[in-house]
């Protein structure tokens, strides 16, 4: 059983047009469920088609998982999927002698370093499900949970609230 999601794709085999299927195995779901925090993963895979310019790999595709997260509210688990498309660019890791800051665009962020002999493709693929996760899971008694622990509703704590308390006020006069 493998201990974590890396799919390790050497740079010379990673052909230009190249389609890279990966599926988690029992054990990879079971390290990225730990790593992510995740009560379960029960399925997860992703296809990628890969594009080669040079030194930099390109990789475009989905990730789709069946998993399970907690409620924020209740701890209760909740049923979830994700079906996202990806593009993640992988460049050279800056050498040595290069300054310690570099500036990323706004199109780099979704760019990983390599460190010149290989692309760690899964680990990738890892780092997209997490980004693609609902932060607020909560289940159908979130909100009696919330509101029983005096946590106020959106309306209710809002901008606007006080605004429509005092009208309220005002339409009782």
């Amino acid at each position: 059983m493998s201990e974590d999601f890396e799919h390790r794709l050497p740079l010379n085999q990673s052909r230009d047009g190249a389609r890279i299927d990966l599926i988690a195995t029992e054990g990879e779901r079971e390290a990225v469920a730990g790593r992510l925090g995740l009560p379960a993963i029960e399925r997860l895979e992703a296809h990628a088609t890969l594009g080669r310019d040079g030194d930099t790999v390109r990789a475009q595709g989905r990730v789709k998982s069946a998993l399970t997260q907690s409620c924020v509210a209740t701890g209760e688990p909740i049923a979830a999927h994700v079906d996202e498309a990806f593009e993640i660019r992988f460049i050279p890791a800056p050498r040595d002698d290069v300054a310690d800051e570099i500036e990323l665009a706004p199109d780099d962020c979704d760019t990983v370093f390599h460190d010149g002999a290989a692309i760690e493709l899964g680990a990738a693929i890892a780092d997209t499900l997490a980004l693609a996760l609902d932060p607020y899971p909560r289940s159908a008694g979130a909100d009696a949970v919330l509101k029983e622990a005096g946590v106020l509703s959106e309306e209710q704590a809002g901008p606007f609230a006080a605004l429509a308390q005092l009208k309220k006020g005002m339409a009782e006069d």
